[in-house]
This record gives structure tokens, sequence and C-alpha cells, in this order.
């Protein structure tokens, strides 16, 4: 037994169990990712790999875990968000299938397109937090000049703190991917996006001061700046999505009219 994938109007439970179905292929694959995620991390120095942009401020030093249990936690959480990006292609297939009946064909036909482009965006994303964002973080909460403390950082505290950052940057950067199915579902329009303009550079803003946490302006220019411009990019392919969209109904209705 699975989804649905008649392309024929279903009842309200119908479009339920589909749901359940598509949220349990979501749940198995990120299991399965996590699997694979598992054995990568336990056979391939991918701690020692992570941890590289803290090196720089242990003073030769090594990250510390303070409870017997930790270090095992610390393999799980990488594996969660490394077997997160294995599941993403999965993932987004399941929430565009369940969706795709309310597209006409020729919008069904970009699924492919999409589905890679959130994949490369989330990756993207996340290589930025790493490369950029967390090595210009650490430097400013770590540097302070102080004669009276000196810093000890447990394994769990850094990598809690690297791979939320990580994960909340891939899913940022899939801003023109969640932008672009509203408009092919007719919920948001170029107009309504230009229209929020000032109110989505105030968003980034905060969007930027939540995930880095420093509150350094560095740091806050560099993810404000890529947000705004990932909506900037996001109104630019709606105003593509709508304007076929409006072709496409019109196109439609004149066809009906046609043949009535």
């Amino acid at each position: 037994m699975g989804p649905k994938t008649s392309g024929a109007e279903m009842p309200f439970l119908d479009h339920l169990e589909e749901l359940r179905w598509r949220i349990l292929w979501s749940i198995m694959a990120l299991l399965g990712g996590m699997i694979v995620a598992f054995l990568l991390v336990t056979q391939v120095d991918v701690i020692g790999f992570l941890q590289a942009p803290i090196l720089p401020y242990l003073q030769g030093k090594k990250l510390v875990y303070t409870h017997p249990g930790e270090s095992f936690g610390i393999v799980m959480r990488v594996s969660f968000g490394v077997g997160l990006v294995f599941a993403l292609p999965v993932i987004i297939y399941q929430v565009w299938a369940f969706l795709s009946p309310a597209l006409y064909r020729h919008e069904k036909k970009v699924v492919i397109p999409v589905i890679a482009g959130a994949v490369v965006l989330f990756a993207l994303g996340v290589v930025v937090a790493y490369q950029a964002i967390l090595p210009l973080t650490l430097r400013f909460l770590l540097t302070f000049e102080t004669q009276s403390l000196e810093p000890m950082i447990t394994a769990a505290q850094y990598f809690g703190f690297a791979i939320t950052m990580s994960l909340a940057f891939g899913a940022v950067f899939e801003l023109p991917i969640v932008i672009l199915a509203l408009t092919a579902l007719g919920l948001v329009t170029p107009r309504m996006l230009r229209k929020f303009r000032r109110y989505a550079f105030i968003l980034s803003m905060v969007a930027g001061a939540l995930i880095t946490p420093g509150g350094d302006l560095l740091s806050l220019a560099l993810l404000t700046g890529p947000i705004y411009l990932l909506y900037e990019a996001s109104i630019l392919l709606a105003y593509v999505v709508h304007r076929r969209r409006e072709n496409r109904i019109a196109a439609d209705a004149a066809e009906r009219e046609a043949t009535a």
C-alpha cells in the first residue's frame, strides 16, 4: 500500500491518507540517510573535518566532553545533519508529489530541476555557513580581551552550535524554491512579493540575528545580504512562473469557450 498518485480529485480523507504516506516515506528516507551517514562518520574522520573552524582557538588542545555518552551523542547529531542532506531529494519529492495535483501538466515537468535546485541551494547554504559565517562568528566570540575568563569549549556545545547554524543556513537558502512553489500554486504573486520588499529586508535582518548569535555586525551583514538577494531572485522566478501560469489559464479558458 502507498500514496495515491491519480490525477483525479480525491476526497478529504484520501488526501489525509496520502499525506500520511508521504510523511512516512520522508521519515524512512531520513532514517536511511542517517544510517549511511553514521557509517560514514564512524569510518571517515568527519568529526575532525567539522571541528576545523574552532581549532585555531583551542591553542593546541582538543575539544572535551563531560558525559560518558556525549561523544556518541555528537556522532548521532552529526549523522542527523549529514543524513538530512542525503534524504533531502526524497523529502522534497514527497512534498512536491503531494502538491502536484494542483499544478498544470507543463508545471509538473519542472519537478526534477526543482528538486536538484533545492538540494544545490541547501548544500550551498551549508557550505557558506561552514566556510564563512561560522569562522567569523567563532573569531568574534572567542577573541574578547579578558584576563578573568578562559574559554573551555566542550564538544557538545561546539557541534550543537555549528550544526544548528549550518542547517539553518541550508533552510534559509531554500527560499527561492519555496516562493517558486507558492507561485506555481497561485498562493502568491510577483506583485505581492514586490509590495513585501521593505518587510523582507527587516525579516532578513531578524533571521540573520537569530541564526548568528554572535551579534557582530559583520556576521549579520554576511547573512542578511544573501537572504535578501535570494528574496530578490525569488521575485524574478515568481514573475516567470506566474506569467506562464496566467497564460496557461487563459489558453485553457479560450479552449473551453471554443468547444462550448
